[in-house]
C-alpha cells in the first residue's frame, strides 16, 4: 500500500475526506443539517422570512393556484418550454414594484447573481467587488474570467481609484445593498456616483433589503432614489421577504435581452417552479396592501437589539459576535434546546475570529415573543460568560 505523508492510502482517491472531516470538526467548522418537524414549535430567528409571509394565506393560495394551473414543475428551461404566463406576470409585477422597466426571473437568487455577473463582465473586463458581497457574487466574479479587484467593505474611494486607473474599457462594480452578515447598509448612492463618473456599471444585490428598506419595502436602491437609473442593475431574491423561492435581475430592456441570450444560469437551467412563482406574486400583493410591514419588522429588530444590548440595527439582522466557532455552535445549540432557533455563522461565512449568532427578526412576531427571545439568548450568553 502506498501512503502519503498523512497516512492516507493513495490507492483510494477519496480517502482524504475522513481526515479532512476530522480537521474541520477539531476547528469547530463541522456542519450538520437541522431538521425542522411539523408540530415542534421553535421561535425561528434563523430564517430570512423577514415579513413572515412564507405561511401567509395569500402566499399559500398563490402557490396552490399556480400548481393547479401549471403543475408541480416548469418541465424545461425557460427558453424551451419552461416560461409560463405566470412567470411573465411575476416579472411584470417585480419590475413595476421596484421601479425598473424589465425583470428576468431565475430559479434561485444564487443563479441570478452568477448569471448577471458572468453575462455583464468577461475576459478583458474589470470587476470591482466589495469585500462584503455574498458568495454568489464572489462565485460570479470568479467564473466571469474578468480581472477582479476586491476592495474593503464600503470603501468608495478605493472603488473610484481602481476604476480611474484601470486599463480596461468596460468595468462593473458589484455590492450587496444590505450586508447579509450584520445587516449594515452599503453606500449605494456613493458607489453609483463613483461608477457613473468613471463609465462603469453598478450591480446591487438587494436580497436583504427587499421588504426591509425603502418605500413600502422597495429596497435600498429605491431609498437612494436610484430605481430605474441608467447603468444600474439590481438583483433580488424571492426567498426572503417574499417567502417563496427564486431570484430576479432587474434593469432596462437591453439588460433583460442580453441576459436571455448570455446568462448561462438562465439558458441551461429549468425554469422556476410554478408554486414558487405563484407564491412570490401573492407575497408582492400582500406587501403592496400592507406597506407598513417593513416598519414593523425594523421596530422588532430594534426592540430585540435593545433588549440584548446590541447596536441598533439598520435592517432586520441582530449580529452577536462570540469569536470562536465551537463556542458559537454551543451557544446556538443551547438556544435551540430552550426553544429558540438562531443562526450560527462561522468561517467561511464570516472572517476568522468573528463567529457569531445571527438573529433575523420577523415582522409577524409580537413584543412578548421578542422579549422571550431576548431572555433566552441573553441567558445563554450570560451562562457561557459571553456578556
Amino acid at each position: 500500500m502506498t501512503v502519503d505523508r498523512t497516512g492516507v492510502d493513495l490507492a483510494d482517491a477519496l480517502a482524504w475526506l475522513e481526515p479532512d472531516a476530522r480537521l474541520r470538526a477539531a476547528e469547530g467548522l463541522h456542519r450538520e443539517l437541522v431538521v425542522r418537524d411539523v408540530g415542534r414549535e421553535l421561535i425561528n430567528l434563523a430564517s430570512n422570512d423577514y415579513l413572515g409571509l412564507s405561511t401567509h394565506p395569500s402566499v399559500l393560495a398563490g402557490a396552490h393556484d399556480a400548481v393547479d394551473s401549471w403543475g408541480g414543475g416548469s418541465t424545461a428551461s425557460r427558453l424551451v418550454a419552461g416560461t409560463t404566463r405566470a412567470h411573465a406576470d411575476l416579472e411584470g409585477d417585480l419590475a413595476d414594484f421596484l421601479g425598473f422597466s424589465a425583470a428576468l426571473v431565475f430559479s434561485s437568487g444564487y443563479l441570478a447573481n452568477i448569471g448577471a455577473v458572468t453575462a455583464l463582465a468577461g475576459r478583458g473586463d474589470l470587476i470591482v467587488s466589495d469585500a462584503g458581497t455574498h458568495a454568489s457574487l464572489i462565485d460570479g466574479c470568479r467564473l466571469s474570467r474578468a480581472r477582479v479587484v476586491v476592495v474593503d467593505r464600503g470603501d468608495v474611494d478605493a472603488v473610484a481609484g481602481v476604476l480611474r486607473e484601470r486599463p480596461e474599457e468596460r468595468a462593473l462594480v458589484v455590492t450587496d445593498s444590505v450586508y447579509s452578515i450584520d445587516g449594515a447598509p452599503a453606500p449605494v448612492g456613493e458607489l453609483y456616483r463613483a461608477a457613473r463618473s468613471s463609465g462603469a456599471a453598478l450591480l446591487v444585490d438587494e436580497a436583504h433589503a427587499l421588504g426591509v428598506r425603502g418605500r413600502g419595502g422597495r429596497g435600498l436602491v429605491d431609498e437612494c432614489g436610484l430605481s430605474g437609473a441608467p447603468d444600474l442593475v439590481v438583483t433580488a431574491v424571492l426567498s426572503k421577504s417574499l417567502g417563496a423561492q427564486g431570484g430576479a435581475v432587474l434593469g432596462d430592456d437591453a439588460v433583460r435581452a442580453h441576459l436571455i441570450d448570455r446568462a448561462r444560469t438562465f439558458i441551461f437551467d429549468t425554469g422556476l417552479n410554478p408554486a414558487a412563482v405563484g407564491a412570490a406574486r401573492g407575497a408582492l400583493g400582500v406587501l403592496r396592501a400592507a406597506p407598513d410591514l417593513p416598519d414593523r419588522l425594523r421596530a422588532n429588530a430594534e426592540r430585540l437589539a435593545q433588549r440584548l444590548g446590541a447596536d441598533r440595527p439598520a435592517a432586520a439582522v441582530v449580529s452577536l459576535i462570540v469569536g470562536d466557532p465551537a463556542v458559537a455552535v454551543d451557544a446556538a445549540t443551547r438556544c435551540r434546546e430552550r426553544g429558540v432557533l438562531v443562526g450560527c455563522f462561522r468561517p467561511p461565512s464570516v472572517p476568522h475570529g468573528t463567529s457569531r449568532l445571527r438573529l433575523t427578526v420577523r415582522a409577524d412576531l409580537d413584543a412578548a415573543t421578542i422579549d422571550r427571545v431576548a431572555t433566552v439568548v441573553g441567558g445563554v450568553l450570560s451562562e457561557m460568560g459571553l456578556r
